[in-house]
C-alpha cells in the first residue's frame, strides 16, 4: 500500500465508532487529510419490508452521534443516501481524494460492491485498500496444519488462542488498541455542500423503539456495566430472565464497539466467566470465517448432502411458530418476545430454532429468514450458523439426533417461569411444572389458573416424542 495520500476517504460501515477502529487509524497515518463518510445503502434499504425497521434507527442514531463527535474534532461527516457503487466513486473525483479506504466486511453482497468500488476506483487513477476490523483473525488465517479451513468449533477455538499467544509472544498484538490521529481530519468547513439529505423521513423510514440505546457511547456503556458481572457470565448466560449475558450483540454487529477490546478485557481474567465469554466472541469469528469460506451456506446446507432432506413441515406449523402459538410455552415466549423487541436470548434461540426443524420439522432457510428479517443484531454469518447448527445441517460435530427437549429446556433453564410469565402472562395462573407444560392441567386446574387451555391458550401443535423420531428419519434416510 501507498505509504502517504494527501486526501482520502475512510467510509464507515460495520464499524459505527472513532475509538479503536484499524481502517479509520490507518487512514490517519497514512493521509494528510482524511474525509469521514457514511453511505445510506440504497441496495440494502431498498430490500427492508418494515418501514420501521429497528437497525435503520439503530444506524441512523449512531451516525448521529459519531457526526457529532467528529465535529468536536473540527470535522465533519459526510452522509450520502445510494448506491455506494456509484457515491464514492462519484465523492471521490469531487473531493480529489487519491484512495477510499474501508474496514473489510466478509458478506457476499460487501464483498461484490467493494470490488466494484474498488474497479471503478482504479480505471480513474485511485486506490481502493481494506483493513481486517471487525473479527481478530479473519479468512485463512486459522486454518489446520493441512491448510484447510476448520469444520468443526473446538479445533479452531484452539488454534486461535494458539495462535494470538504465539504473536504476543513474539511482540505482535493483534488485539491492541487502534487510535486514530484527529489533526488529519478534514475541516468541518471544507465538507459543506457534500452530503445528501438523510433524515429518516429522507430516507423513507420512521423511527422504532429500540430495547437497547445505540451509538458508540452507548455500546462503551454497556460494555462497562458488563465488566463486573462477567465473572458469573458462565452461570447466568443460559438463563433469560436474568440479565446474565454482555448484550453487545448489536453493538459488535454494527461496530460500536471494537471486538478487540471485547477480548482484551476477556483475557483480563483466568476465572471460568471470562473464559467463557471470549470462547463465545471465537464463536463469532469462526462464523465469519465458515462465511467466506464456504459462501455456498447463504443458501444451502453447510453439509450438503442435506439438501436433499425434503422438509415436510408447511405453512401452519410456521406461522404458528412465528406467532408464538405452538402451545409449547418457553418457544411462544421466545417468539412473543422476539415479535415485540427484535432481540432473542441465546439459549432461547437454539430452543425455538430446534422446535422449528426438528419438532415442527420445517426448513430451517424459513425460520433464518424470520429471523434475518426482525433481529435487531442481526449478522448473516452468526444467525446462518446458528441456525444451521441447531438444524444439524451446519458444522458440528454433534449428530443430527441431538434434539432438546422444550419441556425440560424449559425447567433447566427458566426453572421459575419468570420468563414465560412476562411473555405469556395468560399463563401466569399456573405454578410449578404446570407453567411450562399446562396441558396436563384439568379442568379444575385450568379454571382455578385462570386458563383455560384451547381456548386462553393453544393446545400443543404437534407431540415432541413423535416428531423427535420424524426428524431422525428425515436424517436417517439420506
Amino acid at each position: 500500500m501507498k505509504s502517504s495520500f494527501d486526501t482520502v476517504l475512510f467510509v464507515f460501515r460495520r464499524d459505527l465508532r472513532l475509538a479503536d477502529n484499524r481502517g479509520l487509524a490507518e487512514a490517519t497515518r497514512r493521509a494528510r487529510r482524511v474525509i469521514p463518510v457514511f453511505v445510506f445503502d440504497r441496495n440494502i434499504l431498498g430490500d427492508l419490508t418494515d418501514r420501521s425497521d429497528r437497525r435503520v434507527t439503530f444506524i441512523h442514531e449512531s451516525v448521529t452521534e459519531m457526526k457529532d463527535a467528529l465535529r468536536t474534532h473540527g470535522s465533519d461527516l459526510v452522509v450520502l443516501h445510494g448506491d455506494p457503487m456509484e457515491k464514492l466513486p462519484a465523492l471521490a473525483e469531487k473531493t480529489g481524494a487519491e484512495a477510499v479506504l474501508v474496514n473489510e466486511d466478509y458478506e457476499p453482497y460487501a464483498m461484490l460492491r467493494d470490488d466494484i468500488v474498488s474497479e471503478a476506483l482504479v480505471r480513474t487513477g485511485r486506490a481502493f485498500h481494506a483493513f481486517k476490523d471487525h473479527v481478530v483473525y479473519a479468512r485463512d488465517e486459522i486454518l489446520t496444519q493441512s491448510g484447510d479451513a476448520y469444520k468443526v468449533f473446538s479445533p479452531y477455538k484452539r488454534a486461535w488462542l494458539q495462535r494470538l499467544e504465539e504473536e504476543e509472544r513474539l511482540g505482535l498484538s493483534p488485539v491492541a488498541e487502534e487510535s486514530m490521529n484527529p489533526g488529519t481530519l478534514a475541516p468541518r468547513r471544507s465538507l459543506k455542500g457534500l452530503s445528501d439529505a438523510w433524515s429518516l423521513k429522507d430516507l423513507g423510514f420512521a423511527r422504532a423503539e429500540l430495547w437497547l440505546e445505540a451509538g458508540e457511547t452507548a455500546g462503551r456503556r454497556r460494555l462497562e456495566q458488563f465488566l463486573p458481572s462477567m465473572q458469573w457470565y458462565a452461570d447466568d448466560r443460559d438463563l433469560p430472565a436474568r440479565k446474565g449475558t454482555s448484550g453487545l450483540s448489536a453493538h459488535l454487529r454494527f461496530g460500536t464497539v471494537s471486538i478487540r477490546d471485547c477480548v482484551r478485557h476477556a483475557r483480563e481474567s483466568d476465572e471460568k466467566g471470562a473464559q467463557t465469554w471470549l470462547s463465545e466472541l471465537i464463536w463469532r469469528e469462526f462464523y465469519q470465517m465458515l462465511l467466506d469460506r464456504y459462501p455456498h451456506v447463504v443458501s444451502h446446507s453447510f453439509k450438503q448432502e442435506y439438501d436433499a432432506i425434503s422438509w415436510p413441515g408447511g405453512d401452519e406449523e410456521f406461522h404458528a411458530w412465528c406467532e408464538g402459538r405452538t402451545g409449547y410455552p418457553i418457544v411462544d415466549a421466545a417468539m412473543r418476545h422476539f415479535n415485540a423487541t427484535g432481540w432473542m436470548h441465546n439459549r432461547l434461540r437454539m430452543i425455538a430454532a430446534m422446535f422449528l426443524t426438528k419438532d415442527l420439522l420445517v426448513d430451517w432457510r424459513r425460520g433464518e429468514r424470520y429471523f434475518a428479517a426482525g433481529l435487531l443484531d442481526y449478522d448473516l454469518a452468526s444467525n446462518n450458523g446458528g441456525w444451521q447448527w441447531s438444524a444439524s445441517t451446519g458444522a458440528d460435530g454433534a449428530p443430527y439426533f441431538r434434539i432438546f427437549n422444550p419441556i425440560l429446556q424449559s425447567k433447566k433453564f427458566d426453572p421459575d417461569g419468570t420468563f414465560i410469565r412476562e411473555n405469556l402472562p395468560e399463563l401466569s395462573g399456573y405454578k410449578g411444572d404446570l407453567l411450562h407444560w399446562p396441558h396436563t392441567a384439568d379442568a379444575a386446574a385450568q379454571e382455578a389458573a385462570g386458563c383455560v387451555l384451547g381456548k386462553d391458550y393453544p393446545h400443543p401443535i404437534v407431540d415432541h416424542f413423535e416428531q423427535k423420531d420424524k426428524a431422525i428419519a428425515l436424517f436417517k434416510q439420506l
